[in-house]
């Protein structure tokens, strides 16, 4: 019975400590993409974001997913992997008023996504 107990413990210990993990990595990868999307949007905001900018936030990403992927569901990711590649699209076009708005779904999923993965009671049950 004091056995049954201890490794019930020791379970419930080893999944607090991984979700808090979790939530705290995902948390940490995001705030850096953040900002990189952040001052994308500034640079297109005063058009003067090229090519290489959205290259530069699309590579990050690409970093942060693979890292991610372990986390996160496939779907989220493919969010972002569609509005990076519409905003960069139209970047390239010079078609800035356009990807703002891309962007801005952007900040939105990079600043709310990293919460439903956060330890809240809302996110147990």
């Amino acid at each position: 019975m004091v056995k049954a107990i201890i490794y019930t413990l020791a379970a419930i210990s080893l999944c607090a400590g991984l979700f808090i993990f979790t939530a705290w990595y995902v948390n940490s990868q995001f705030e850096d993409f953040s900002g990189a999307v952040d001052t994308l949007y500034s640079k297109v905001e005063n058009k003067t974001a090229n090519r290489e900018d959205g290259f530069a936030v699309r590579t990050l990403w690409n970093d942060r997913k693979e890292k991610l992927q372990i986390f996160l569901p496939h779907n989220d990711i493919s969010y972002i992997d569609y509005w990076l590649s519409e905003a960069c699209g139209l970047i390239y076009c010079e078609k800035y008023e356009l990807a703002l708005g891309k962007l801005e779904v952007l900040r939105e999923i990079s600043k709310n996504l990293p919460g439903s993965y956060s330890v809240k009671l809302q996110n147990i049950f």
